[in-house]
């Protein structure tokens, strides 16, 4: 299927189902973007020569990284259900994907640790760092369906990760087409950020959120090219 095709059916996709995917979503991602937009007012106040990370910075990231771990789950839940023709409630929803939540935490360091070793360890030799950045962002697109080989194949972290650099070879640059979305979006979502500002921060807020929800769509993209990808695959997003 051609890269239109699935953008065009992940968009009626988004569409249709804006109302539940919000209802799914946007609770989730207040309490996400609050605890970034935090944590970001502290690392802007810090002290540059003497930068102090107490308790509650580190109890915040943890809280983050499990909020966003839900997040994944419920948005792939839903996709996924929805593929099978089924319409669970959200309450269903969000109670299910609680069982996801620590296998999809560990599949994200995992991923993340890989993904960001080959810019680090290029930083070390001065201006071939942008060589590790290359690398890491092909690096990015091999694993970007590890979260749903979690959720829809429930597979183990390793396994999900060992899966997706498997499973995504023929669709690489596919794949790196529907990620580079994200640029656009955070252009968009970072002018509109800036203008927010001299209302103050509860404009801010709600901006960032629709932001991040409409941002959602590339999940919803991959999600679509992931299934069609799939052998013996016939349910239709």
């Amino acid at each position: 299927m051609s890269l239109s095709a699935i953008l065009t059916e992940a968009y009626n996709f988004f569409r249709n189902h804006i109302r539940q995917l919000a209802a799914l979503t946007v609770p989730i991602l207040f309490l996400q973007v609050g605890i970034q937009m935090w944590l970001g007012m502290e690392i802007n106040s810090a002290d540059l020569e003497n930068p102090q990370f107490g308790v509650p910075h580190m109890i915040a990231m943890m809280v983050l990284l499990l909020v966003f771990s839900l997040l994944i789950a419920a948005l792939t839940l839903f996709m996924e259900v929805r593929s099978h023709g089924h319409e669970p409630s959200t309450g269903i929803l969000l109670k299910t994907s609680l069982s996801f939540v620590p296998p999809l935490l560990l599949a994200g360091v995992f991923s993340g640790l890989a993904i960001l070793a080959p810019v680090m360890l290029f930083a070390a030799f001065g201006p071939i760092w942008l060589v590790g950045l290359v690398i890491s962002i092909y690096v990015f697109a091999r694993l970007a369906y590890v979260n749903f080989m979690v959720v829809v194949e429930r597979l183990t972290p390793l396994e999900a990760i060992k899966g997706s650099f498997k499973f995504s070879g023929p669709i690489a640059f596919k794949t790196l087409l529907v990620l580079m979305l994200y640029i656009p979006l955070s252009l968009i979502g970072g002018t509109l950020s800036s203008l927010a500002q001299s209302v103050g921060f509860p404009l801010v807020l709600v901006v960032e959120v629709l932001v991040a929800f409409f941002g959602l769509f590339v999940n919803v993209a991959l999600f679509r090219l992931y299934m069609v990808s799939r052998p013996n695959i016939d349910e239709q997003v």
